[in-house]
């Protein structure tokens, strides 16, 4: 598993809480971290202080195998039957009680199953949707269909025949989970539909530690801001042409658009350059300003100065970001589907958009508003917050059902031969 993720650790918590003599093992391609120095990154990244004596850590070597660079073709599949080599070596090391799979590798459930290991899945998004499969049968252009095979009928009707195919095994692969839990509506709408198991699905907000970022009080500056990756999928360029639209018909050169987003790799960075030139040729270059991988005290700084918060993913599954805006008292302008549309932008804590002329019109219905109506929507959105994406909300949660639907407090009494003890784990800001 990736132990760059909240939501493993806090699956960790949750059961240590329980069952606080049980040990967690925990699989990691992370080959030249110690045990140490994973733990003091999970607590410096997430505040979190975990037990190092009740964890374990199981390296693998075969990581690579489940990196999409390996697979320049078929790559859903190629990675899927990687994962299977990964989920070999892992269950070949360690045959543990339940398997907790919170990187959505289906095909591993499969060899869990067999050796007779419950398994746990928390699906963040689906390896394939029904959403994917329309954009080939309509031939249509998009970053999981390139234009050269949506152009072609022979083509896409053979990547349509791939894509079945693989659906069918990715809902053979997940309905061998014993308990499902997924991030979203929108994803648990996928996973019903393709696993078809909704009675063993429950919906699990991640955990969002949003704590510092409702601390941000105070007047905001005339900004506007972006917080993602500088991927494809983000569509930035969708964000640019509405801001430059919102210019035009406002006739306002006193707001700046600030872009925050990290880069993986020379392909993210042409990808500011090339979103550096559009502005250029929408004459706002002036107004708009690029923050590339900056640290975390400068974010901060930049959403304490903000206004209002742009989204422009379509069909996010979750939205991690909108969340931070309304923590950080930000208006949120999020797209107008998956997880923001579903879950997260609430009535009167922000505005939903897919166009350019909405979006544009959004950002001039903000910048217009009172000063009691912008109180009013953080309020709404804070208040959204802190009721549905604590971190205590997703322990209890993944606990409940745990013990409710796979009876761990029976297991334990009949493998220890003595009954659990409830102890806390602490927490630091």
């Amino acid at each position: 598993v990736s132990t760059q993720s909240t939501g493993l650790w806090q699956c960790v918590l949750a059961v240590l809480e329980r069952f606080p003599r049980a040990t967690v093992y925990v699989y990691t391609g992370d080959t030249d971290a110690t045990p140490q120095e994973i733990l003091r990154n999970a607590e410096s990244c997430f505040g979190l202080r975990l037990p190092a004596e009740s964890i374990q850590f199981v390296y693998l070597k075969t990581r690579f195998l489940v990196e999409a660079k390996c697979y320049p073709i078929f790559t859903l599949l190629g990675q899927s039957l990687g994962s299977m080599v990964v989920g070999f070596e892992a269950l070949w090391k360690l045959q543990p009680a339940y398997f907790v799979d919170s990187m959505g590798y289906a095909f591993t459930y499969l060899l869990a199953d067999l050796i007779g290991c419950d398994v746990i899945s928390y699906v963040h998004y689906p390896t394939i949707s029904t959403d994917m499969l329309g954009k080939v049968a309509a031939r249509e252009a998009s970053y999981n269909n390139s234009a050269a095979v949506a152009r072609n009928p022979l083509l896409s009707g053979l990547k349509l025949i791939y894509y079945r195919i693989f659906a069918r095994l990715y809902s053979h692969m997940g309905a061998k989970s014993k308990l499902i839990f997924v991030n979203s509506s929108w994803t648990k709408g996928h996973i019903d539909e393709i696993w078809g198991v909704p009675n063993k699905t429950t919906l699990l907000y991640p955990p969002c530690n949003t704590e510092k970022f409702l601390q941000i009080m105070g007047t905001r500056a005339q900004r506007i801001v972006s917080v993602a990756q500088f991927r494809p999928e983000k569509d930035h360029q969708l964000q640019i042409r509405s801001f430059a639209r919102f210019v035009q018909k406002s006739g306002r050169r006193d707001v700046k658009l600030t872009l925050v987003g990290g880069v993986r790799n020379k392909g993210d960075s042409d990808r500011v350059e090339m979103l550096k030139r559009l502005a250029h040729t929408l004459n706002i270059d002036d107004l708009v300003e690029f923050k590339v991988s900056i640290p975390y005290c400068e974010l901060h700084q930049v959403l304490s100065d903000s206004l209002i918060g742009l989204h422009t993913m379509w069909n996010e599954h979750f939205g991690i970001g909108v969340v931070e805006f309304m923590a950080a008292g930000i208006i949120p302008i999020a797209h107008n589907s998956g997880g923001p549309k579903q879950d997260i932008v609430v009535p009167g804590a922000g505005f939903l958009a897919e166009t350019e002329e909405q979006y544009a019109d959004h950002m001039i219905r903000v910048l217009e508003m009172s000063e009691e109506e912008l109180e009013d929507s953080r309020r709404r959105g804070r208040s959204h917050v802190t009721g549905t994406f604590s971190d205590a909300s997703f322990r209890t949660v993944f606990m409940e059902k745990c013990v409710g639907d796979l009876c761990m407090d029976l297991r334990w009494i009949e493998e220890l031969g003595e009954p659990f003890e409830e102890e806390e784990v602490e927490e630091f800001d």
